[in-house]
């Protein structure tokens, strides 16, 4: 069976070409069932995932949770706002608790960048660990999303060329991006002032521009 090369999803700049075809065709056969009239399958039961989110969201956990649902997992909400965190609970203090309640799985959303690597690398708890955005680091599943959409769009990324345009520096998904997209084989572009763009971010292989036009 086809698995990932790797045990959590912290960025794309950790997984390869084969894990994001790999991740398209298992989206291409559950898009399938979002058509059904019974839109639940059973392929994550008496799996437990923790929505565990420091930052305030609506698209991406609302997201998560619909996707969890209709696998089939048990889901436990937790918004770091009206919670211990805001009377100084740290992280490794909800990830203990998350796994005393025995959490397989966990989508942590977190303002500071490197979060989700810090969850995973530490043994407070041994489920795996799904980045939904840490700081101005990355957001995979955001681009993830988006390449899916280029490619159900277009057929391909393989020698397209992308244009990513906007402020790259504090964007996690914009580096999210350029990571899937060239490890796809898509020529990318980046078009931003020079404020606005990351130190060095030519060694990625992008081209740069400043002027729209």
């Amino acid at each position: 069976m086809n698995q990932l090369s790797v045990k959590h999803l912290l960025g794309i700049k950790h997984i390869n070409k084969a894990d994001i075809d790999l991740i398209f065709k298992t989206a291409d056969h559950f898009k399938e069932v979002i058509n059904r009239p019974i839109k639940k399958v059973p392929s994550l039961r008496d799996i437990t995932i923790a929505n565990i989110f420091f930052e305030n969201s609506t698209r991406t956990k609302l997201s998560f949770e619909l996707a969890e649902k209709r696998l089939s997992a048990d889901v436990i909400n937790f918004a770091a706002k009206g919670s211990s965190v805001s009377k100084g609970e740290s992280l490794k203090d909800t990830a203990l608790t998350l796994q005393a309640m025995g959490a397989d799985a966990v989508v942590i959303r977190h303002g500071a960048s490197g979060a989700a690597h810090q969850l995973a690398k530490q043994e407070w708890m041994k489920g795996v660990v799904i980045n939904a955005g840490d700081g101005t680091h990355e957001h995979p599943t955001q681009a993830l999303l988006d390449m899916y959409s280029i490619r159900e769009k277009l057929g391909k990324l393989s020698g397209l060329k992308v244009c990513i345009v906007g402020d790259i520096a504090h964007s996690r998904v914009a580096l999210s991006n350029i990571y899937g997209l060239i490890s796809m084989g898509a020529k990318v572009s980046l078009c931003a002032p020079p404020t606005m763009l990351p130190r060095n971010i030519e060694q990625f292989g992008v081209k740069i521009y400043h002027d729209i036009n």
